[in-house]
């Protein structure tokens, strides 16, 4: 269910944006040169022209939106998130249409067609085909949203499951089918031999009674699928309820007891015919990676330029109200345990850790000088880290790199701790945008951390972007 629910959206939403941008980049030439809003200075190239390129955007489309995860279906998709994929995902294609124009004109078309006009799209029309297809896109997400919310609320093609077991994996799996009932299911409730007193009220759900009884349930219940999540130790009952299943013709799932080890999205795997489950895969691999390694150098290098002055301006007024150097130099551990020297204008005295070797910072630390102060409270210490970026020891969007001494304390004590180093460290993160940051429970940024990890997309990188300039005035921990 979950799977053909998963194709039906994906497909849905594939053609209903290809048709849709291919629709807002034709009404943007129709608004740039048939409206009398803009002047065209070089005249009114024919629609041909412009028409040759449609079939394009209706190509690149879906594969952009698909680039950044857009067709995943999350843990919780918001309508934040629906609108960063139809904003990224439009400018990826604006990109590729103003480079590719650009090489076929230059390098294809010649210097004649070049003088001439030939094959060039107005910039205009590139503007005006982001916003529309932008609007359209976002729209058409948030009018599936409703009218799917609207059909399950009625009980329109909702789908009755059967839970076999009462354990916490069964629990599991029902708390996720109630959060996400836009996958139209109904959980019509439990089966189970070993059943505890507590387990019929859990979430108002019932216990209709043990495994012998499945089938007569099913039947009586009108149930679609059932779930198999059994503990480990009673797998062997699963090929009865596989076989009560077949008989009753009803589709049957079964979720490995195995979900205290997963941290991050589990993937099958092949290995000659012999099915493996990658219990740790992330995302942002191959392809995605070098995306955003690109993204990464072209704008720490854009920013670093643009900073030039007002960064040698911090560093003069260091120099001159504190003794010793204008950067720290500190050890930091990042993608796969390597560590590398993060950079920062130095917020502290000198030497500020002779005595009491490494500890968090603290509110009103005496350790940070005045400027420094004001230097951390908005993250302005934090900029010379753009180099770090740039010679690629670090992202833009990442978890937090920490420093080795307290890794060796954290892996031991807090679960799946380690796991935050299958991505580069960033110079922000999910978790610094939601506040945990400096001296806070470490356990919510880990879970911020792999939260992020497992979600990644280009579209949650921009979002993550966007929160830090806007919050950088409200962070609570930033001393």
């Amino acid at each position: 269910m979950i799977t053909r629910l998963s194709r039906r959206l994906v497909t849905l939403h594939a053609v209903t944006d290809s048709l849709l941008c291919m629709l807002a980049f034709a009404l943007a030439y129709f608004i740039r040169f048939e409206l009398p809003l803009f002047e065209a200075p070089k005249g009114q190239p024919p629609f041909a022209q412009y028409l040759v390129l449609i079939p394009f955007i209706g190509i690149l489309v879906p594969l952009a939106f698909n680039l950044q995860g857009a067709y995943r279906l999350p843990r919780i998709r918001t309508r934040v998130d629906d609108f960063f994929s139809a904003l990224v995902s439009n400018v990826m294609v604006v990109v590729v249409g103003l480079l590719g124009t650009l090489y076929y004109q230059v390098y294809v078309a010649g210097p004649q067609a070049q003088a001439a006009g030939a094959y060039e799209v107005s910039r205009l029309v590139w503007l005006l085909y982001l916003v529309l297809g932008i609007s359209l896109t976002y729209a058409s997400r948030a009018v599936v949203r409703i009218e799917t919310k609207r059909r399950f609320d009625v009980g329109v093609g909702l789908k009755r499951v059967l839970i076999a077991g009462t354990g916490n994996l069964a629990r599991h799996v029902a708390d996720k089918l109630l959060e996400h009932r836009e996958f139209g299911f109904e959980v019509a409730g439990f089966v189970d031999d070993s059943a505890g007193a507590d387990t019929a009220g859990y979430r108002g759900l019932p216990l209709h009674g043990s495994i012998a009884d499945t089938g007569e349930i099913i039947r009586r219940e009108r149930v679609d699928q059932l779930y198999v999540a059994l503990p480990l130790e009673e797998h062997v009952k699963m090929l009865g309820l596989i076989e009560v299943a077949n008989r009753e013709c009803i589709d049957v799932k079964i979720a490995p007891d195995i979900l205290h080890v997963i941290a991050l999205r589990a993937r099958l795997e092949d290995l000659d015919g012999v099915p493996l489950i990658n219990i740790n895969d992330v995302p942002l691999q191959g392809l995605n990676s070098l995306v955003k390694r690109i993204i990464d150098i072209s704008v720490s290098a854009v920013v670093l330029v643009g900073l030039t002055l007002p960064c040698a301006a911090i560093a003069a007024i260091i120099r001159l109200t504190s003794p010793g150097p204008v950067f720290y130099r500190q050890e930091r551990m990042g993608l796969d345990r390597h560590p590398f020297m993060v950079l920062k204008f130095r917020s502290m005295y000198n030497d500020a850790e002779r005595e009491t070797g490494p500890v968090w910072t603290r509110e009103n630390d005496p350790r940070v000088t005045p400027v420094g102060r004001v230097l951390r409270r908005f993250s302005i210490d934090e900029l010379p880290q753009l180099w770090n970026v740039l010679m690629g020891d670090m992202s833009l969007v990442g978890p937090r790199p920490e420093r080795p001494f307290f890794v060796e304390q954290f892996r031991e004590r807090v679960p799946q701790y380690m796991l935050r180093h299958k991505v580069k460290s960033g110079l922000t993160g999910w978790a610094q945008v939601n506040d945990w940051r400096g001296n806070t429970s470490i356990e919510k940024r880990i879970e911020c951390d792999l939260y992020y990890i497992e979600n990644w997309s280009f579209a949650l990188d921009f979002k993550i972007l966007w929160l830090t300039v806007v919050r950088v005035f409200f962070h609570r921990h930033a001393y």
